[in-house]
């Protein structure tokens, strides 16, 4: 069975950093997507940062150039870097996964829910001002 347990989220003011991470356990897939998906309150849930098995990476526009994702396969660990936080970015931050994905298709910036099957339960970041 799936699982997806992310830690890392916490409070911090504007222009802080922290960093997620992701662990996962039973997800076998030689080829998969994983990514980062945030939820603030009344808005809808939106794709932050995504990378596939080659190591491929696509960003929100929002975050491009603040965050940066990467995983360790020996750790089974996905992470999120985050920098220059900003206020508009307090949320709560869901990791997720996809298998038999790539994302040599997918359009830059666009970061969409369909594909993914597996959710953890969220990790909650307050970014102050």
């Amino acid at each position: 069975q799936v699982q997806l347990v992310e830690s890392g989220g916490g409070s911090v003011q504007a222009g802080g950093s922290l960093r997620l991470s992701c662990r996962a356990s039973g997800y076998t897939y030689k080829t998969y997507c994983m990514a980062w998906f945030r939820q603030a309150p009344g808005k809808e849930r939106e794709g932050v940062a995504a990378i596939d098995s080659d190591d491929s990476t696509n960003y929100a526009h929002s975050v491009r150039g603040r965050f940066t994702i990467s995983q360790d396969n020996a750790k089974n660990t996905l992470y999120l870097q985050m920098n220059s936080l900003k206020p508009e970015d307090t949320a709560m931050y869901y990791c997720a996964a996809a298998p038999f994905c790539s994302l040599n298709l997918v359009p830059v910036g666009e970061i969409t829910s369909g594909p993914y099957n597996y959710w953890g339960q969220g990790t909650q970041v307050t970014v102050s001002s």
